[in-house]
C-alpha cells in the first residue's frame, strides 16, 4: 500500500523501536518488476525467473544501502532517509538533462 503508516503511527513505532519500512522503497520492487516486464515485451524476449529475481535483488539492495547511508549521514529515520535519497536522485537526473 502507498502510505500505509501515518506520520503519527510512524512516531509511535519509532518510540517503540519498531522499524517502519518506507513504502516508497518496498513499492519500488513491484514497479521495478513491472519495468522488467515492459522491457521484455518491447524487446520480444523473456528472462528466466531466477534472472528477474537476481536483477531485482541487486536494485533493491543498492537502494537499501543508499537509504542506510542517508540515515547515518543525516541522522534521520528510514522513511525520511528514503525520501532524501529519492529527492537527490530526481535532482541529479534533472541536472543531467539540463532541466534545472
Amino acid at each position: 500500500a502507498n502510505g500505509p503508516c501515518t506520520i503519527g503511527g510512524d512516531q509511535i513505532l519509532r518510540e517503540r523501536r519498531i522499524t517502519c519500512i518506507p513504502d516508497i522503497w518496498v513499492n519500488a520492487g513491484g514497479v521495478t518488476v513491472s519495468y522488467f516486464e515492459w522491457t521484455q515485451n518491447t524487446q520480444h524476449f523473456t528472462w528466466e525467473e531466477d534472472d528477474v529475481n537476481l536483477r531485482l535483488e541487486r536494485i533493491m539492495t543498492r537502494a537499501h544501502d543508499a537509504i542506510r547511508e542517508a540515515m547515518d549521514e543525516l541522522g534521520v529515520d528510514m522513511r525520511t532517509a528514503a525520501l532524501a535519497v529519492a529527492v537527490r536522485r530526481v535532482y541529479a537526473a534533472t541536472m543531467r538533462r539540463g532541466v534545472g
